[in-house]
């Protein structure tokens, strides 16, 4: 039996333990935050694990597991840095040739002379959104000037704050209709996807976000080849193992990559393909 930490005891754990162990692999919850650790008495045996699932999402928190733990990841360190800086993975992307939103990278402080240049090459609206954070957390849609200074004034009183790491953020065309796809990819493989929908009547209540974590609703699909191969080529190009790639599909025009996960949340088996675990655990194996 191989012994696999897993950081996150949420949707993800609860669902992959019993598939993982079914195959001979028997994850373990291993807390890293919102605790207190000993450094000299860790909580964890290194011994009793033999590699972990997904770096923490707390870069602080899991440079302290990793020490502690000494385990090859599933997705390490890198690969979750890499995801994170959302203008990073952009610039990457659309280096290599991959569709991507028009976008400017803004790192604070920056004037209002020039902001208000930057919102003037978009056809309002535009989407603001900081550059690490995930779940949809900050991003914000501006239809008028004033608006958006105020969003990027608020930003600027954050990011003053001397612990605050990252001061930047990014401005982006807005895709207005776009269906939004979730698709998964492992060892360059295509596993699965599912459409984030809105609620019913959500979007008469003024709503545009889309994530599963903002109240929309993730129902699997059988995603379009074209899309399924722009989203391997994403996984190629970042060298992630196990990726979440975010695609927007307006009604007419081309889909875009509007982000990438390096820590995707497991859904329910129904919306992955055949053989998913199986896959799962071989990825798993390999490393150990």
């Amino acid at each position: 039996m191989i012994d696999l930490a897993v950081a996150n005891r949420k949707e993800t754990f609860e669902r992959m333990h019993e598939p993982l162990a079914e195959r001979g692999i028997s994850c373990h919850h291993v807390p890293v935050r919102e605790r207190t650790v000993p450094l000299r008495e860790p909580p964890w045996d290194p011994d009793d694990y033999d590699l972990g699932f997904v770096y923490p999402g707390r870069l602080m928190e899991g440079g302290v597991a990793d020490a502690l733990l000494e385990v090859p990841w599933l997705n390490g360190l890198e690969a979750v840095v890499t995801s994170r800086n959302k203008a990073g993975v952009l610039a990457r992307l659309e280096r290599a040739g991959l569709p991507v939103p028009d976008s400017v990278y803004v790192s604070n402080p920056v004037d209002d002379e020039e902001l208000t240049a930057v919102f003037e090459r978009f056809e309002p609206p535009v989407v603001v959104k900081p550059n690490s954070t995930t779940r949809g957390v900050g991003v914000a849609k501006a239809h008028d000037l004033d608006s958006f200074l105020g969003i990027c004034e608020y930003l600027s009183l954050v990011h003053d704050y001397r612990a605050t790491g990252d001061k930047s953020f990014l401005v982006q065309e807005y895709v207005p209709g776009a269906s939004d796809y979730r698709v998964m990819v492992l060892e360059g493989g295509y596993v699965g996807a599912v459409e984030r929908r809105l609620p019913e009547g959500a979007r008469a209540d003024g709503r545009w976000k889309h994530n599963v974590h903002r109240g929309g609703q993730a129902t699997g699909v059988d995603l379009p080849d074209d899309l399924r191969d722009l989203a391997l080529a994403v996984a190629e190009e970042l060298e992630i193992p196990f990726l979440g790639v975010d695609l927007l599909v307006p009604d007419a025009g081309e889909a875009v990559v509007n982000e990438t996960n390096a820590r995707p949340t497991i859904d329910a088996a129904t919306k992955y393909e055949p053989g998913f675990y199986d896959r799962l655990a071989t990825a798993l194996e390999k490393r150990v």
